[in-house]
Parts: structure tokens; C-alpha cells; sequence
């Protein structure tokens, strides 16, 4: 698996979504989207890397976060968040998320607190869900059982000029 992300626009809504798979590189693909799971054993690639995998018109899996704007200097945002655990034969989490007016700091690290949740639920850890993400995280990875969380976000303001502005961020399946 590998994380991508991509910024479009164009005058039509379309256009712009085809720009910014341009942009992440994932445009001659045909894109199924799937569910958050980080499968088992699951290598992480570089972007440059998983690339190399991809052939045009191949179906490809991934898991996608998308936004898009034609309202002038309306910021929009994209991420998605990953949450492994320590042990390699066990499922990780991905989460999307995708918002309006949310920096991307504060996107990305949301996408990476919902994908270490639900990792950290599967796994029975306790935690105090009214405590902040920093402080969760903390709970996570001293368990010992959360190996690694981390996010890719892609933001951006919509065009002056009211184009479509579109965002995405994605993590692309390799399957062999």
C-alpha cells in the first residue's frame, strides 16, 4: 500500500477531480473504493514506489478522501489516517476524513485519531474517549499493542475565481 494525495481545478466539477488524481499520480487507474482496513502483513511503499505498480486501466483498490469547493477561497480538506498494530499478522485501520474550513493539521490528526479509535477498540485497550488525541495516543502506544499511527492530508482554498477546487488524499492497494 502506498499514501497519495492531489490538488485539482478546472471549471467543471469533473475536470478538476481528474486534475487532482493527475496531481496524486492515480489517474489512469480505474479506482474501486474499499473499506478502512490495513490487511495483515501489508507492506507500506513509498509513493514513488507503489507507482511503479500501477498500469493503466488496471482496477486498483483504494481507499479515498475527497473534497471539493466552487465557492471562492472556501478551504477544503482531505485526509486519510492509519493506525498499525505492533503485532504484523493483525488488521490495521485507515480512516477518511474530509471537511470545509479545517486546516490540515487539524484534519490529518483527526483522520489519525479515528484510525487509531477503532484500532485501539479492536484491541480492547481502555482508554477515556473525552481525552484529548495527544493524550490518547500516549494511552495507545503504551499498551504496546499500536505500533505506528500517522496521516497524509491535502488541502487547499477554492480558486478566486470559483473554479472547482478539488482535494484528495488516498491510500492505493498494491495487489500481487
Amino acid at each position: 500500500m502506498f499514501f497519495t494525495k492531489g490538488v485539482g481545478v478546472h471549471k467543471d466539477r469533473l475536470a478538476s477531480f481528474e486534475a487532482a488524481l493527475r496531481d496524486a499520480g492515480i489517474e489512469k487507474c480505474n479506482l474501486v473504493y474499499v473499506s478502512s482496513i490495513f490487511p495483515p502483513n501489508c507492506q507500506e511503499l513509498s509513493k514513488e514506489k507503489g507507482l511503479e505498480h500501477l498500469k493503466a486501466g488496471q482496477i486498483t483498490f483504494c481507499v479515498m478522501a475527497r473534497m471539493e469547493t466552487n465557492e471562492p477561497n472556501r478551504l477544503v480538506t482531505a485526509a486519510i489516517g492509519l493506525a498499525l498494530p505492533t503485532d504484523n499478522n493483525t488488521y490495521g485501520y485507515l480512516s477518511e476524513h474530509h471537511s470545509y474550513g479545517e486546516t490540515a493539521e487539524k484534519a490529518g490528526e483527526y483522520a489519525e485519531d479515528l484510525a487509531a479509535t477503532m484500532l485501539a477498540s479492536t484491541l480492547g485497550i481502555q482508554f477515556d474517549a473525552d481525552l484529548a488525541w495527544n493524550e490518547r495516543e500516549q494511552v495507545y502506544k503504551a499498551s504496546g499493542q499500536i505500533f505506528k499511527t500517522n496521516n497524509i492530508c491535502q488541502s487547499a482554498e477554492g480558486n478566486p475565481d470559483g473554479l472547482w477546487t478539488t482535494v484528495l488524499a488516498s491510500a492505493v492497494l498494491i495487489i500481487e
